[in-house]
């Protein structure tokens, strides 16, 4: 029901695609948020101007919850209310069904939860910079791109 190969066609004319409706995943949100001044900061001007929507899961909404809450950050209950503030109002919720797709193999299981919001909200693009999952790119049917190429297309 949902291909999870592309050829080299597919990856040729997707380079030219805007994306629009985007997961970004966990540590990409966290870069965008956390450090102002930042490579990833350009992404937070794009989702609150609309210029793409982020796609999120309950379950990646969990786990922004978690991170957030992670010691290294020092952050009280206040700052990460505001954080979040500044990104779930702007994404679209969507709800990842429990009997999944064929997705690819990932060394990392909780990659699935990624790859399966992707295909559920059949996103133009998954965000990371998480090496395993950029490296499934040419057998997943939503492009997998690094932070650097989708600010540079978009």
């Amino acid at each position: 029901m949902f291909p999870t190969q592309c050829d080299s066609r597919d990856a040729i004319a997707r380079d030219r695609v805007k994306f629009k409706r985007v997961v970004f995943d966990t540590n990409v949100v966290l870069s965008a948020l956390l450090f102002r001044s930042g490579s990833l900061a350009p992404l937070r001007r794009m989702w609150s101007s609309h210029a793409c929507t982020p796609l999120v899961s309950a379950a990646m909404a969990e786990e922004l919850l978690r991170a957030l809450s992670y010691p290294k950050f020092r952050l009280n209950q206040h700052e990460r209310d505001a954080l979040l503030l500044e990104y779930l109002p702007h994404c679209e919720a969507v709800t990842v069904p429990s009997a999944l797709p064929i997705l690819p193999e990932c060394r990392d299981a909780n990659d699935r939860m990624v790859l399966a919001l992707a295909v559920a909200a059949n996103a133009d693009a998954l965000v990371t910079g998480d090496r395993d999952l950029l490296a499934l790119d040419d057998r997943f049917v939503i492009p997998i791109i690094a932070p650097a190429r989708f600010l540079k297309r978009s």
